[in-house]
């Protein structure tokens, strides 16, 4: 039900001279997921210190129980190598991330909000293969304390193309793994993992899950 999340408001526009504006990239981005999924059946906003708010919406279940979370705002602004002395405001790339479960496990949105507000928090460029580790359960009760980004442009939702000279917006499917899969990912790299899962069959939308195998 839609009032199950707190509603949000206005996005806020900050823009530069160049490229879309924050509030264009934003409405884009909401519209290519409504355009993909249909009206979100949630949505909640979260602010976290020094950055700017990320909403976390909520799509299904659909016929076949699977529910999807999706970041709006961690597109709104390029992502920077922290090694550059200074940030591009426009260009660079930009990502939102989803992630698909069995059944909705409500309580994962604040771990969605913070590994979206990481680019502005951490300085960090996430992409595929990127590891994002909580630190704790991603929801109540789960076994999974980190999540691997995924391919995007070959998920559910196309690649946004954005006015130029921006960059498109990729939506990167979010892979929950266990601590000892983070710890394998890490020894071995995230093709190795991939191909243990494959291997094994693994359903990674299933939030009850457990571990695969490894070595």
């Amino acid at each position: 039900m839609a009032h199950d999340f707190p509603l949000s408001g206005d996005t806020g526009q900050p823009h530069g001279p160049l490229g879309p504006t924050r509030g264009e990239v934003l409405a884009a981005v909401e519209a290519r997921l409504l355009t993909t999924f249909g009206e979100p059946s949630g949505r909640a906003a979260i602010t976290f210190l020094g950055a700017e708010r990320i909403e976390v919406l909520r799509f299904g279940p659909d016929a076949e129980g699977l529910v999807r979370y999706a970041t709006l705002g961690m597109a709104a602004a390029p992502m920077a190598d922290p090694t550059a002395a200074i940030a591009d405001p426009v260009r660079g790339p930009r990502a939102e991330l989803l992630l698909t479960l069995r059944g909705a496990r409500d309580d994962v949105l604040r771990a969605l909000a913070t590994f979206a507000a990481t680019p502005q928090v951490e300085g960090l460029v996430v992409a595929p293969g990127s590891s994002l580790d909580l630190g704790g359960p991603l929801w109540a009760g789960a076994a999974f304390t980190s999540v691997l980004a995924g391919e995007g442009g070959t998920g559910v939702v196309a690649d946004l193309e954005l006015d130029e000279p921006a960059d498109p917006v990729v939506f990167l499917p979010l892979l929950p793994m266990t601590p000892n899969e983070a710890a394998h990912k890490r020894v071995r790299g995230a093709a190795a993992l991939r191909e243990r899962w494959l291997e094994a069959g693994t359903d990674l939308r299933d939030p009850q899950r457990r571990g695969v195998a490894l070595d």
